[in-house]
């Protein structure tokens, strides 16, 4: 698959070889020809703005720049966090509205989804909750804006 765009249905972006995806949904997993931050950066377009214009939306909004999250799509509030920097291969992007928990194991993180997806990420508890607490800071603010 060479395009693809995020929907309500997309749980997380994991990166794999060759700068492909796999791009996990609701009911589904993919393989996409396309890093996670292509497919990102894809997505936001989609949606009507780029990922540059949608960082320094974040920015503005709840004044974070380093490993931002990003509102993909507003009117439905499809906000994703990356767990590392961007520019790094290794990062994964993580849909907030689809997690049930997370939590740590050994020297990682488990994040569980709605939908009982588990998803293991090699970073630390502290991290995850950091990326999960400004994603949901952002929305906060989304919301609070929305119904002004």
């Amino acid at each position: 698959m060479t395009s693809y765009e995020i929907s309500e249905q997309t749980l997380a972006i994991v990166p794999i070889d060759n700068y492909r995806s796999k791009v996990v949904e609701k009911d589904n997993t993919l393989i996409v020809n396309k890093t996670p931050m292509e497919i990102i950066e894809s997505s936001c377009q989609f949606f009507g703005s780029s990922y540059s214009g949608r960082h320094m939306g974040t920015k503005k909004l709840i004044g974070v720049s380093h490993k931002s999250p990003i509102i993909v799509e507003e009117s439905k509030e499809i906000i994703f966090f990356p767990t590392n920097s961007p520019r790094l291969y290794d990062c994964c992007w993580v849909a907030l509205k689809n997690i049930d928990e997370y939590k740590k194991i050994e020297n990682s993180s488990l994040v569980v989804f709605n939908t009982g997806y588990l998803l293991e990420l090699n970073i630390s508890f502290g991290s995850l909750d950091n990326q999960v607490l400004r994603a949901t800071r952002l929305e906060s603010v989304l919301r609070t804006r929305k119904s002004i």
